[in-house]
């Protein structure tokens, strides 16, 4: 009991545990919080046992069992907002038809419509999928449900904001040398974040060594070297930290950038990881490449 308490304390779940919460769980002495419940499912099926189970798919199964003996049901009844979005799959074990399964076949908006094109080509989310849930969840309580459906079926068939230019959400079709370029500064920011709070003197070092970099293009040394005389900008440059880069202007941010960073890229193929696709080039190498 201890041992399933310390681990549970130790990693990142709901709620905390005791060694007597534990105890009771197990003896079923009581009905627990369903938190209880996931963080002593979660370490019991990944650590506890042999062979390890999947975390996530025992959590969905001990949720059905969970509510069927707090409300009293039947945990082959139609799955909570909760169980549905950690579940795998819609139908059952044996492949029979689920209350669930059901409910997706009729809410799938492609059942009823055929969804426009332009809505089916990749592009980067604008909202997390949280937030989208948020969203609908207000528009409901505000508007009731089936303003809402009625809304989502306008728009997945194609009238929406922007459809006349035939891109998605009302977005043009974005310029991929931009976006990789915005993606690759984003990726070297934050990897300068990274060595900042680990390498001392790792700014002063690589200054040095730009301006010591007979190989640098003419325009963008020239164009460093004029941001160089603005002393208010310099200010920001010089006292950076790793808590303050979020802090500082984007003008900053690129000087600094330039400082750390020779080179990045050219851009590899979409889906890879982002050290693969924005290889970098650093002015003072990472210590494990010394």
């Amino acid at each position: 009991m201890r041992k399933v308490s310390a681990l549970i304390n130790e990693g990142e779940h709901p709620t905390a545990v005791s060694h007597e919460g534990v105890r009771t769980t197990l003896k079923g002495l009581n009905v627990p919080r369903w938190e209880t419940v996931q963080a002593i499912v979660s370490v019991l099926a990944e650590g506890c046992v042999e062979p390890p189970r999947d975390p996530k798919a025992e959590v969905a199964r001990f949720l059905l069992l969970w509510r069927a003996v707090r409300e009293g049901g039947d945990a082959e009844g139609l799955k909570t907002a909760r169980e549905i979005a950690l579940s795998k799959g819609w139908g059952g074990d044996g492949g029979e038809w689920t209350g669930e399964a059901v409910l997706g076949l009729l809410m799938n908006p492609f059942n009823a419509i055929e969804i426009a094109p332009s809505l089916a080509i990749p592009h980067q989310p604008v909202v997390s999928e949280d937030e989208w849930v948020q969203v609908g969840v207000r528009l409901i309580e505000e508007h009731g449900a089936e303003v809402a459906l009625r809304v989502l079926l306008k728009t997945l068939k194609g009238d929406y904001l922007g459809a006349e230019a035939g891109s998605p959400f009302g977005y043009t079709l974005p310029d991929q040398q931009a976006v990789d370029a915005h993606t690759a500064f984003r990726y070297g920011c934050d990897r300068i974040i990274q060595r900042l709070a680990v390498e001392p003197n790792l700014l002063q070092r690589s200054i040095a060594a730009m301006h010591e970099d007979e190989t640098m293009d003419r325009d963008d040394r020239i164009e460093m070297l004029r941001s160089e005389s603005d002393k208010s900008l310099m200010f920001e440059v010089m006292t950076v930290t790793p808590e303050t880069w979020h802090e500082i202007s984007e003008e900053a941010q690129h000087q600094i950038f330039g400082y750390l960073i020779k080179s990045i890229g050219p851009p590899g193929r979409l889906g890879l990881p982002p050290e693969q696709r924005f290889p970098i080039v650093w002015r003072v190498p990472e210590p494990d490449q010394v």
